[in-house]
């Protein structure tokens, strides 16, 4: 006791350290502020497997600009002399029936195969939303009516619609797109539909509304940006079923026709060969089946990215 006492009369002012006030206010965030986007880049960036799609993506469109003209050859004329020869360092893939070099020819068939399904993408995305969000907004007897029409052309199969077309204006570039386009664009409306459905009452809407914008304007500017993480999964993964789509019908003979080049007809054109020149198959179908699944695994990816249910 006596002890406690004395320590206690020994401690003096100087003895204590006076705590400064902290340089920030109690309520000051410590980690930065992260956006939608920025935070959706972040956890793509985190997926290995869709980051290493998207550099194959990246190098096939190198290819597919580049490509034809890396070796200087003329791949529409035909050349005899080299008929079916053999892979080498003249013919880097080897060459076709006519002598053509297969390698200029690949590349070319396909950024045919790419532009027609950016196009059909384009058409279905662009027209799927407009048809989609006039639908939800509007509601009542104008989404009975437009819902009714969708139906009736979902009812009808795909592949009949093609080969009518198909059948009606030739086998050409533009009435491929036209037969692949035609119905296309039924499911993104659906989509779009059900999402501007959700958002059509939220209190942004109504303020412009009060404010007197057009109804035209408050979809393109209000409820479409909302939706678009769900825009780009579908472009993600329109694109591969596009290229699927044409590879299959030129190869039965429905889609491109020679002398149009494309990967279904490099395909084709390989699988008549194929017990003695197996090259003129395997690269063609392995350029499709990797820029496919490509396609597919990012868009695997931009979904774990784009969805809030993922985040972590």
């Amino acid at each position: 006791m006596a002890q406690a006492k004395n320590t206690a009369e020994a401690l003096r002012p100087e003895d204590f350290v006076i705590l400064r006030e902290r340089s920030a206010p109690s309520d000051l965030l410590v980690r930065e502020p992260v956006g939608y986007w920025k935070d959706a880049w972040r956890r793509l960036r985190r997926n290995k497997v869709a980051m290493t799609s998207l550099v194959v993506l990246g190098l096939f469109l190198i290819m597919i600009i580049i490509g034809p003209y890396l070796r200087g050859y003329d791949y529409i004329t035909a050349a005899p002399q080299y008929k079916n020869a053999d892979m080498s360092a003249q013919f880097w893939l080897g060459a076709d029936a006519l002598g053509r070099d297969l390698f200029s020819r690949l590349w070319v068939g396909t950024r045919v195969s790419f532009v027609i399904a950016i196009v059909c993408t384009a058409v279905q995305v662009v027209v799927g939303c407009l048809y989609g969000s006039v639908m939800a907004y509007f509601g009542g007897i104008v989404d009975e009516i437009m819902m009714r029409i969708l139906e009736v052309i979902t009812a009808i199969p795909s592949l009949l619609i093609t080969i009518l077309i198909m059948i009606a204006l030739g086998n050409s570039a533009f009435s491929l797109l036209v037969a692949l386009c035609i119905a296309s664009w039924c499911p993104t409306a659906r989509v779009v539909r059900g999402q501007i459905m959700q958002l059509r009452e939220s209190e942004y809407v109504m303020a412009a509304e009060a404010m007197g914008e057009r109804p035209m304007r408050i979809i393109l500017r209000h409820l479409l940006p909302n939706i678009m993480g769900i825009l780009i999964l579908d472009v993600a993964t329109s694109i591969p079923g596009y290229i699927f789509q044409e590879a299959g019908l030129s190869f039965i003979g429905l889609g491109l026709q020679t002398p149009a080049i494309s990967l279904g007809l490099l395909i084709s054109n390989g699988q008549a060969v194929m017990n003695s020149h197996v090259n003129q198959l395997i690269f063609p179908a392995a350029v499709l089946c990797i820029m496919v699944l490509a396609f597919n695994l990012l868009g695997d990816g931009l979904r774990n990215a784009l969805d809030p249910k993922f985040r972590k």
